[in-house]
């Protein structure tokens, strides 16, 4: 789904949740959960249909045996099989007279209203998802039939049929980020970013193993990690398991929605019994292959008695107020969390943390130095602002791997992306796809791992070649198709594209605003059509040199695949070198800064230029007040 997509879509959802709150008496609170789960029940029937139709393709029919699709057939599949009264386009044609349709609910009674309908809709879907049953909302009988029907029918968009990656969780967000106040208030929880969880993803690789997220939220985790795994030709419920911990029900909930709409299983816990300061809910300690979190930041008033009978502190509490009992700030009881949680000698475990924690002092740089000291501190990325939806909060991920190779033991990986991101509007940045892999070819290069790396060259050729057979252009597809370096190309193109700028100016200076009216007038574009079709041609090229510059910011750093330390970028530091820097782990401490170029441009000359510019600016200054002074004196005469 592309950004613009997503953005009128959460648009739509807004104010579909509005007309809601304007025409029933419920609270935010109440009203958010059913809103939801109509978005859920919309999402479920779009993977519904995808997956049918990848089973329509794998097993045709013959006019003499037709193939019957089974519930079996979607759970290969990983996605939920939604009986006829469960389909999403089923319930939206039950208009007028409802009970005309003769539908029954599971209990075999007449279903007499549309909020019946979808009762009984999520009702049926709970009976066919084991982690969803009691999680889905069924209280749509206390909206009158118009309202819910307008409902469905703002919920019923094409582009919640795009099925790929959290988008249920993006929607989840931008709800919380609209219900701040009442609903999104728990101890920060913030839904983690699309791009910062593949980070964590790509650079733990899993495949098989028991994945933990002790502060799960939507579940954005599993999810990515199901896409991951699948992409590497493996069947995610076969060889993953998956656990999560959400003190919040309400988030919880979210989650099971979310990874049932994704056809994953897992073994979700919420309440006092998941506050994972308190409980080791699932039994984990020491079990896990890999931990994903992003847990809350800075959380205080935390039991340090209770905290400490409840284990998984291998390094001890951080620091606690004696008079009160407390811990001042968690973070590092959740850094302890996640490295305890992982099995010796194998696992591994991604998380985001504020950026305060990679120089904290007292007993968390204590603990971070035992972490730096036990070797099994993997890798540590500083990220810049704006990556959060609701907030603007600068963040680090840190990476453990308890099986580090012996040349690596020593060594840490620090990477400083602040300056390295995509700016989607003014509040938002991210890492484009391209990024992503640019970050993790740093990744797989400090691991010894080029196969990897020369992979991911030969897909951007593969990119520039497949861009090569979209183009009519020659001359394009003659610099897509070269040897020549990645930044003459880019430079190439970019003058390909302003040519293509002034073409389209041109014709659409000629073009008429409006189509002629006169039968024997000739058929020619209008203004709108010509704009519309250059500017597909511009936008393509805009994609074309997006990838060729991530393809350039890549090969001029590492080339065909040997690490080198990159100033203010990348930097692999050892234990002395960490020592010596008091145990902190920020990386711009590090990397430093990347070396200014030299422009060419004499610096004292340019001065002089400009201090005779100001000179001029000022006289022309002057000489314009003493005109309009002197029209003034003629004015009072």
């Amino acid at each position: 789904m592309d950004k613009n997509a997503i953005k009128k879509l959460e648009a739509e959802l807004w104010d579909a949740a509005d007309s809601l709150r304007a025409e029933s008496k419920l609270t935010s609170a109440q009203y958010c959960m059913p809103v939801l789960g109509l978005i859920f029940l919309r999402y479920a029937y779009g993977r519904y249909k995808l997956v049918k139709t990848q089973i329509e393709k794998e097993h045709p029919s013959r006019p003499d045996r037709p193939y019957i699709i089974t519930e079996k057939n979607f759970k290969s599949k990983s996605a939920i099989f939604l009986d006829e009264e469960a389909q999403y386009d089923n319930l939206l044609n039950l208009s007028g007279d409802v009970s005309s349709h003769n539908w029954k609910n599971t209990e075999g009674r007449p279903i007499t209203s549309l909020g019946m309908a979808v009762n009984n809709a999520m009702t049926l879907i709970e009976n066919r998802s084991e982690s969803l049953q009691g999680v889905l909302p069924k209280n749509y009988t206390d909206f009158s039939d118009s309202l819910l029907s307008s409902l469905m029918m703002n919920f019923n968009n094409e582009a919640l049929d795009d099925v790929g990656g959290d988008v249920l969780g993006r929607i989840y967000e931008y709800f919380l980020g609209k219900f701040a106040k009442s609903v999104a208030s728990d101890d920060g929880v913030f839904f983690t970013p699309k791009s910062l969880v593949k980070m964590i993803v790509n650079v733990l690789e899993p495949k098989s193993g028991v994945l933990l997220d002790p502060a799960c939220g939507s579940g954005g985790m599993f999810v990515q990690t199901g896409d991951f795994v699948n992409r590497e030709g493996y069947s995610v419920n076969e060889t993953m398991t998956f656990y999560g911990q959400e003190k919040a029900e309400f988030n919880a909930k979210i989650c099971a929605m979310n990874m049932a709409v994704h056809g994953l299983g897992g073994n979700i816990k919420s309440g006092n019994e998941a506050n994972t300061f308190y409980h080791d809910a699932h039994n984990l300690d020491g079990k896990c292959d890999y931990v994903m979190a992003n847990p809350p930041f800075n959380v205080d008033k935390v039991n340090s008695e209770t905290a400490s009978a409840a284990g998984r502190l291998p390094f001890g509490l951080p620091g606690v107020n004696k008079k009160t009992k407390e811990v001042g700030n968690a973070n590092y009881l959740w850094i302890s969390y996640f490295y305890s949680y992982l099995k010796e000698n194998k696992g591994r475990a991604g998380f985001v943390m504020a950026s305060s924690a990679t120089d904290s002092q007292n007993r968390d740089k204590e603990i971070r130095q035992q972490l730096v000291e036990s070797g099994d501190v993997d890798a540590i990325v500083s990220v810049a602002n704006n990556f959060f939806y609701t907030v603007s909060l600068p963040c680090t991920l840190w990476f453990f791997d308890k099986g580090k190779k012996d040349g690596l033991k020593d060594k840490v990986l620090f990477i400083d992306a602040r300056n390295y991101f995509t700016v989607i509007d003014r509040k938002t940045n991210e890492w484009s796809d391209w990024q992503l892999k640019n970050l993790n070819a740093i990744v797989w290069l400090y691991r010894g791992e080029t196969k990897k790396y020369a992979a991911l060259l030969q897909e951007y050729k593969n990119a520039f070649q497949d861009f090569a057979t979209e183009t009519e252009d020659e001359n394009v597809k003659q610099i897509l198709l070269s040897t020549e370096k990645f930044s003459e190309m880019v430079a190439r193109l970019r003058e390909a594209q302003e040519g293509y700028r002034a073409s389209a100016k041109k014709e659409m200076a000629a073009a008429p605003e409006r189509k002629s009216k006169k039968k024997d007038a000739p058929q020619v574009k209008t203004k709108k059509e010509v704009e519309a079709a250059w500017n597909k041609k511009i936008n393509w090229f805009d994609e074309v040199i997006e990838t060729t510059m991530q393809a350039n910011w890549l090969y001029e750093k590492f080339g065909e695949g040997v690490y080198a330390d990159v100033p203010g970028l990348c930097k692999i530091a050892d234990r002395n070198e960490i020592a010596e820097k008091n145990y902190s782990l920020t990386p711009g401490a590090y990397v430093g800064v990347t070396p200014e170029e030299d422009d060419g441009v004499d610096f004292s000359a340019r001065m002089k230029e400009i201090h005779a510019e100001l000179q001029n600016l000022q006289k022309e200054s002057d000489a314009l007040m003493d005109k309009i002074l002197e029209n003034f004196k003629e004015l009072n005469l």
